[in-house]
Order: structure tokens, then C-alpha cells, then sequence
């Protein structure tokens, strides 16, 4: 039954955190390009609205993910099985640090740039506080992509 549990657990947190990784990486391939085309203010202010939506929508995936994960991870070593705890520590540890960096990094950008877009004032420093947003974003697709393989190696393994 912990089996089961766990395998369930471990399907979820995937299925939570790929929203997450998608994201990342149609930031990473995509918005990034279009943004370093556009002027200050357009960047703002379609960053701006794009946070404030993603800021609405997204926590409950990437809250989801963590718990998940870590409750798969939980599972496992509750249920004696050592590999799949392992990777799933593996995942949630990659996850926490993503969660670090969006927190230090991303979050503070995206305040910023959701005021801006919703008061129509660009700040003087618009492309610098995209350019601090998208210095992490490989970094960000690359602990998701950690995570999502802990967390299949897990479903694997149990």
C-alpha cells in the first residue's frame, strides 16, 4: 500500500512540477529573445502583466510540487525503500534551491515590474531588472529538469 502511495505521490509532484519546468523553459527559449527586441516599457509592462498572472496562477503548482515531493520522499523511506527516498530528497532539494533563487532573484523583479505595469510608470532601471530576472532562468530550467528526474527515478524505482 506504501507503494502505491508513493508511486502516486511521485506521479503527482511530476505532473505539478513539468508546469513549472515548462514555464521556465518557454521563458528560457522564448520570452527571453522577444523581450531583449522590445523597448524598456514594453518589456515592463507585458513582463509585469505576465507576473501578476503567473503570480495568481502558478503557486499552487509549485507549492504542489514541493509537497509532493517531499511526501514521496517521505513515503519511501517510511516504506524502506532507499532508492526511491533518495531520489525524491535528491528532487526536493533541487526544488528548494530553485525555490531560493526565485524568492532572492525572481520575486523581487517581479514586484517590481507588476507595480510598474500596473501604474504605467516604467522605472529607470527596466532592463536591468529584466536582465536580474533572466540570469537565473537556465539556472532555474536546470534544477527543474534535476528534479523531474529524481522524481521519475523514484517512480521507477518503487
Amino acid at each position: 500500500m506504501l507503494n502505491l502511495t508513493g508511486q502516486s505521490l511521485a506521479a503527482l509532484a511530476v505532473l505539478a512540477n513539468a508546469v513549472i519546468y515548462g514555464t521556465d523553459w518557454c521563458a528560457a527559449l522564448i520570452s527571453r529573445a522577444v523581450y531583449r527586441r522590445l523597448d524598456d516599457a514594453a518589456v515592463t509592462v507585458s513582463a509585469g502583466w505576465g507576473h501578476y498572472y503567473g503570480d495568481k496562477r502558478m503557486p499552487i503548482f509549485g507549492a504542489g510540487g514541493v509537497l509532493t515531493t517531499a511526501l514521496t520522499a517521505l513515503i519511501a523511506a517510511i516504506a524502506g525503500q532507499t532508492a526511491p527516498a533518495i531520489a525524491a530528497a535528491i528532487a526536493l532539494a533541487a526544488l528548494v534551491t530553485w525555490l531560493a533563487f526565485y524568492v532572492k532573484v525572481a520575486k523581487p523583479v517581479n514586484t517590481a515590474q507588476k507595480a510598474a505595469a500596473q501604474s504605467g510608470i516604467i522605472p529607470a532601471n527596466a532592463r536591468a531588472l529584466q536582465d536580474r530576472w533572466d540570469s537565473i532562468i537556465n539556472l532555474r530550467v536546470a534544477l527543474q529538469l534535476i528534479a523531474l528526474c529524481g522524481l521519475l527515478a523514484a517512480l521507477a524505482l518503487f
